[in-house]
């Protein structure tokens, strides 16, 4: 009998990587599915902080893509390797703060070191020619595969007959006849392949799951790196940004206020790290205060938080600051109007 071939599939969580992997798996390959963590991918993490998310999914994708076609995936963290991809991308950025292109390479390299540890034969993405205009156009592929150093163990069967044969195609692991040659920016040719397959639950977030193809996210990503001086991040950095308002009124601080209930709880878990205020005569949101402050700056701050609470057109309202160590005061101050709270300062 001749030797079942292995395959690792990349899977983001969407429909395209979950079609990939499943027309391979049709063709007796044995396929497993890795995941690469860089802690800008999380979307069931604000899904389940924020009451307007309630009717998205409070899932992570990769693990229920897995899970519906039955193989296993493999969650590596590559949050530390990645910060040289995103702070200084060889190919640039896309639209916002994506280093799409770099990304892929980087991916796609990591994949391969996995499938040499694990005597596994190759490499499924489910890319599309032209679906990206920065990482999946028919001149940046051959990119990807050449500076991964993937080569021709890379296959992707969503456009294959579009591309030169791979290596799994040349040696009869698969039939090429079976792959696809789909290109462009439209989702029917997928649709129509998850009704073939069965399939009729799948995640399409437009750009894939990356928050570093919001510009809103990737503004508050800049505003911190010009506010620290470098481009150096924690996870907890890429955490709290996704969450709250963020309102940068002076160069040396920050203030992140919760925008509901959720987002309320979710930054009570870093009380310990950041100054935080309140308003406590009047119903209103928790604020962490990033930054270095003078008492000025506090009690400007202070007004900016009075601003958000329900006593906001009153003459004054009790504001208690709270520090690291959890010692607290409380400080009277008259809210700021709605036209002193400018546009610019939000991030």
């Amino acid at each position: 009998m001749s030797k079942q071939r292995k395959a690792v599939a990349l899977i983001s969580g969407g429909l395209d990587s979950m079609l990939a992997a499943k027309i391979v798996m049709e063709q007796g390959v044995h396929v497993e599915g890795i995941n690469f963590f860089t802690g800008f991918c999380v979307e069931g993490h604000t899904h389940a902080i924020r009451a307007q998310d309630n009717a998205k999914p409070n899932r992570n994708n990769a693990l229920w893509v897995a899970e519906q076609l039955g193989i296993k995936l493999h969650i590596v963290d590559v949050i530390q390797e990645y910060k040289k991809v995103l702070i200084n991308p060889k190919h640039g950025y896309g639209t916002h703060m994506n280093p799409c292109l770099d990304c892929k390479i980087f991916m796609v390299n990591k994949a391969k070191q996995w499938i040499v540890e694990n005597d596994f034969d190759f490499i499924i993405t489910g890319e599309v020619i032209g679906q990206r205009p920065m990482s999946q156009t028919k001149s940046k592929m051959p990119i990807v595969a050449k500076q991964s150093g993937a080569d021709d163990l890379l296959l992707r069967p969503m456009c294959a007959k579009n591309l030169p044969a791979t290596k799994p195609e040349l040696e009869g692991w698969v039939d090429r006849e079976k792959l696809h040659d789909i290109t462009g920016r439209s989702r029917k040719p997928q649709i129509e392949m998850a009704k073939q397959f069965g399939i009729d639950d799948y995640s399409q977030p437009a750009g894939g799951c990356c928050f570093l193809t919001d510009k809103y996210y990737s503004a508050k990503l800049v505003d911190l790196w010009k506010a620290q001086g470098d481009k150096d991040y924690e996870l907890d950095d890429i955490m709290l940004l996704k969450v709250g308002r963020h309102i940068r009124p002076k160069p040396n601080f920050k203030l992140i206020v919760a925008r509901e209930e959720g987002e309320g709880r979710f930054l009570q878990g870093y009380k310990k790290e950041f100054i935080s205020m309140h308003c406590s005569s009047h119903p209103g949101p928790l604020t962490l205060i990033d930054g270095e402050m003078s008492a000025e700056d506090l009690y400007f701050a202070a007004r900016v938080v009075a601003r958000y609470a329900q006593g906001r057109d009153e003459d004054q309202v009790d504001i208690t600051i709270t520090q690291k160590d959890g010692s607290e005061r409380t400080i009277q101050v008259k809210p700021f109007s709605k036209a002193e709270v400018l546009n610019e300062w939000h991030v």
